[in-house]
């Protein structure tokens, strides 16, 4: 019985840490895409603001970037310091 909650559990993690992830590169790439695109129309409106707009783009696009990154840092702390299955063995033993 124990032994298939635990496996449960690691399962429904490893379906959890991919639809995480999933959600992570997805908000990513569509971030790259509207500030890319903003950019483009910035230089397409005004040619001479070319070199500010661009130095933006690249501060903000590096400030949308750590967001998937800090994503993957809880992924990866579910995926192998799992901390339902600590949960798990309180409850047991609390019982």
């Amino acid at each position: 019985m124990t032994a298939d909650m635990i496996a449960m559990i690691y399962a429904y993690t490893a379906v959890g840490v991919g639809v995480i992830l999933a959600a992570a590169g997805m908000g990513s790439a569509i971030g790259w895409g509207l500030i890319c695109a903003k950019t483009l129309e910035g230089i397409a409106r005004q040619p001479e603001m070319r070199p500010a707009l661009m130095t933006n783009m690249f501060i903000f696009a590096g400030l949308m970037e750590s967001f998937p990154f800090i994503i993957l840092a809880f992924a990866m702390w579910f995926l192998f310091a799992n901390p339902f299955v600590g949960a798990l063995s309180t409850a047991i033993a609390g019982i």
